[in-house]
C-alpha cells in the first residue's frame, strides 16, 4: 500500500504523456491516490480523458484557469462526487509566444504581462480559494511547479521569469494562510526541462508547515525518482 492510499488528488495541467503533470499523476497513482483530472478546452478533452483512464480517474473535468466560473464548476463537481479533497497539483504556466522571443524589454507588453501572471500565478490562488473548503481538516497539500528563471535572468524566458517569481511569492503567502488550517502549499522545481518533459523525470516539493507550537519547519517530499532528469 502506497503512502497516498486513501488520498484524493486533483491534477490541473495534464496535457501530454511527456508533461510534468503526467509524471506527478503517475507517481501519485502508484502510491495509491485516487485522481481527478482537468482539461483546458475541447481540443484537449479526448487526449486528457484517455490519459485519465490509464490512471483509473473517473472525474475528468473542463477547467480553463483563466475563468473563475469554470474553476468553481469543477470544484462543485468534485465536492458532489467526493465530498472532500486532499491534494491539488497546479502544473499550469502560459505566456503569449511573442513574449518569449528576443529581449525582455523588446517583447514585454502590458497585455502579455497580465496574461502571464494571471494564468501562471494567480491561478494557484484561485485553485486554493475554490478548494479550501473541500480540504479543510484533511491535512492537505497544494503543489505547484517553478523554474530557475524565477531567480535568474534566462535568455528569452522574459516575462515568464517574473510570473514564476510571483508564483513563488504566492506559495509563501498561501503557506502562511493555509498553515493555520494544517494544509501545505509547496513548490517543486529543479533545473532546466523542455516544455514537454519526460514522464519519468521528477522533482521535489518543498513545503512549509506549521508544527504544534505554531513555528514553521521545512520538509521535502520526494514525489518522483530524483536524478532522472531536469525539472523546469
Amino acid at each position: 500500500m502506497g503512502f497516498l492510499a486513501g488520498k484524493r488528488a486533483l491534477i490541473v495541467g495534464l496535457a501530454t504523456e511527456r508533461s510534468i503533470a503526467y509524471g506527478i499523476a503517475a507517481a501519485m497513482r502508484r502510491e495509491g491516490a485516487e485522481l481527478a483530472c482537468t482539461y483546458q478546452n475541447d481540443r484537449l478533452k479526448e487526449r486528457v480523458a484517455e490519459m485519465a483512464q490509464g490512471f483509473g480517474a473517473e472525474l475528468v473535468l473542463p477547467m480553463d484557469v483563466a475563468h473563475d466560473a469554470e474553476i468553481h464548476s469543477a470544484f462543485e463537481r468534485i465536492g458532489s462526487a467526493w465530498g472532500s479533497l486532499d491534494i491539488i497539483v497546479h502544473s499550469v504556466a502560459f505566456a503569449p509566444r511573442e513574449q518569449l522571443a528576443g529581449g525582455y524589454l523588446d517583447s514585454v507588453t502590458r497585455e502579455g504581462f497580465q496574461i502571464a501572471h494571471d494564468v501562471s500565478s494567480y491561478s494557484l490562488a484561485a485553485l486554493a480559494k475554490a478548494g479550501r473548503a473541500l480540504m479543510e481538516g484533511r491535512n492537505g497539500a497544494i503543489l505547484t511547479l517553478t523554474y530557475l528563471g524565477a531567480v535568474r535572468s534566462i535568455p528569452s524566458y522574459n516575462v515568464m521569469g517574473l510570473a514564476k517569481a510571483s508564483l513563488e511569492a504566492n506559495v509563501r503567502f498561501l503557506a502562511a494562510d493555509l498553515g493555520r488550517a494544517n494544509q501545505d502549499a509547496g513548490r517543486g522545481g529543479r533545473r532546466r526541462l523542455p516544455k514537454d518533459a519526460d514522464a519519468c523525470r521528477g522533482g521535489h516539493a518543498a513545503a512549509t508547515q506549521r508544527d504544534d507550537r505554531g513555528s514553521r519547519e521545512r520538509r521535502r517530499l520526494s514525489l518522483l525518482r530524483p536524478g532522472l532528469g531536469h525539472h523546469g
